[in-house]
């Protein structure tokens, strides 16, 4: 099966993939052998946005290995249309989930900041692994173009009452990001 999920992806940029092959690359997640995983994972991200939805549900998945893949996969991807799920999987029981999650936000930059910011501003008070992938996020975007604007976010994150004040600095913030007056 690894050797054939070597080739799998390959030759499909332009033309649809088939669903099944999709599918089958999904389920080889889920091997023992780190090669086939690898090599699936590979494919997935060759597909490119054919591979988002099956991968966004693959992050659902019960078993932690499948998980990771597919947060790896979705970073890898970089689609601005995957930044929800990787925001949700901030919430992932696995640190290293989280962290391949961050990640992807990271490299998706601005692209990534609208879903986390909605994300913050709706929280409820226990949600403290999101805000701590928030703010690991967000300092690292800091010294970009949106700095200024996102600085009270992660004040707001590092905070004493983070529960209690970072809804509404990510509601602020969304609104400078959206150039909205609050």
């Amino acid at each position: 099966m690894g050797q054939d999920l070597q080739s799998a992806g390959g030759g499909h940029a332009t033309a649809a993939p088939l669903a099944g092959e999709l599918h089958t690359l999904i389920a080889a997640l889920a091997s023992t052998d780190v090669r086939t995983r690898a090599a699936a994972r590979r494919a997935l991200v060759e597909f490119g946005s054919p591979a988002r939805e099956p991968l966004v549900a693959a992050l659902r998945s019960p078993s932690h290995t499948v998980r990771w893949e597919a947060a790896k996969a979705l970073s890898e991807l970089a689609d601005p249309a995957s930044a929800p799920a990787l925001v949700q999987a901030l919430t992932d029981e696995r640190f290293d989930v989280r962290w391949l999650a961050a990640m992807g936000l990271i490299a998706l930059q601005q692209a990534g900041l609208a879903p986390l910011l909605e994300a913050l501003e709706q929280a409820s008070w226990d949600k403290v692994l999101l805000r701590d992938g928030a703010r690991h996020i967000l300092r690292t975007q800091l010294s970009g173009p949106h700095g200024s604007v996102l600085a009270p976010v992660v004040a707001a994150l590092e905070g004493t009452e983070p529960a209690v004040t970072v809804p509404l600095a990510a509601y602020r913030a969304l609104a400078a990001l959206r150039g909205e007056s609050w």
